[in-house]
């Protein structure tokens, strides 16, 4: 799977994945001072995740568990708002990686977006996962793409998220004026699901992994007639105005109940990014820890069978920490420095 540059999935954990996770990675806890490598000397490290909704909790979760099993270091998982907050966290030294979608770390790397003008010290540890836009509507509203949305009542995401971020652009590159050409929720993926199934909105924006429970709990609801909206064509004005970090991929057809048609969409990659002073042994040791153990990890959540080598040093947008060269180099691989 070729991803050139490509991020949160929001699907629900259930109830034997958070013991599992539990089990293996003890109880994750929200950042408020833990212990950190930086200029302390002790090997704990905290690893910034999202909400324990998401999938990046429950990945983060296992990383942290490599880690500890096999980087020689005590790791813990730590419940965030995800990807902007995660890029703030890092550059202050209150995390030591961060679970992050690529256009957002592209942002805090370049000081745009979210973080106009000022640009963090964040680097590239690795790719991992992508994550594809999903515009959920429902037959019956009379949209067939996205500039269709003009004149609804639509919601964007979460406050802050990524998949808002995101959305926003890909609106923008529909001709939508967001403040004035709809009307707008920023809801979370659940929210937005069940406020589609209710009436209360006519389409909605997420973007994560394939498939997202809340979009198949939908899809699967008596008298629901699901649809799709492909967007490729707007993937190009993205990319002209944000940076390299979007790309075509495809939501293939019957993933979702009765979606019977491939959906071509904008994706973006998940990073597992740090701060470009963290110490690069432990860099080096937790890609150890990651690579060379992904069928655990891929027991704990199956996005990681999405992960490998080749797109995990496919970054060129954010250049790589001195750690993660060293590490992909010995595997083979020259990355953006």
């Amino acid at each position: 799977m070729g991803f050139g540059f490509f991020s949160e999935g929001d699907k629900k954990i259930r109830r034997r994945d958070f013991l599992k996770l539990a089990g293996i990675a003890g109880s994750a806890m929200i950042l408020s001072s833990p212990t950190h490598v930086f200029g302390q000397g002790k090997k704990r490290i905290s690893i910034a995740t999202g909400g324990m909704g998401g999938v990046y909790f429950v990945i983060g979760g296992g990383i942290a568990s490599l880690a500890t099993k096999y980087a020689g270091v005590e790791a813990a998982a730590e419940v965030t708002a995800a990807s902007v907050d995660n890029c703030k966290l890092i550059a202050a030294k209150k995390a030591d990686f961060g679970l992050i979608m690529g256009d957002t770390g592209y942002d805090a790397f370049k000081g745009t977006g979210h973080f106009k003008g000022k640009a963090l010290p964040v680097r590239t540890a690795a790719v991992l996962y992508p994550n594809l836009m999903h515009v959920v509507t429902v037959e019956g509203k009379g949209i067939k793409k996205v500039s269709d949305l003009k004149g609804k009542r639509i919601s964007t995401g979460a406050p802050g998220s990524g998949t808002e971020v995101k959305a926003l652009r890909v609106l923008e590159a529909a001709g939508i004026n967001v403040d004035k050409d709809v009307k707008r929720d920023r809801l979370g993926a659940g929210e937005s699901a069940g406020a589609l199934k209710d009436g209360k909105i006519d389409a909605y924006f997420w973007d994560g992994g394939v498939p997202t429970s809340s979009v198949l709990d939908l899809a699967a609801s008596p008298g629901i007639k699901m649809v799709l909206l492909s967007h490729d064509e707007l993937i190009q004005k993205m990319v002209d105005k944000y940076g390299p970090v979007y790309y075509k991929s495809t939501i293939p057809k019957k993933v979702y109940t009765g979606i019977e048609y491939d959906t071509t969409v904008a994706a973006v990659g998940n990073l597992l990014m740090c701060h470009q002073d963290l110490d690069e042994k432990i860099v080096y040791d937790v890609l150890k820890a990651i690579f060379e153990h992904l069928k655990e990890l891929a027991a704990i959540h199956k996005e990681a069978l999405n992960i490998n080598l080749k797109d995990g040093a496919s970054n060129r947008a954010v250049p790589y920490h001195k750690g993660a060269q060293k590490f992909f180099k010995e595997k083979g691989y020259d990355v953006f420095v």
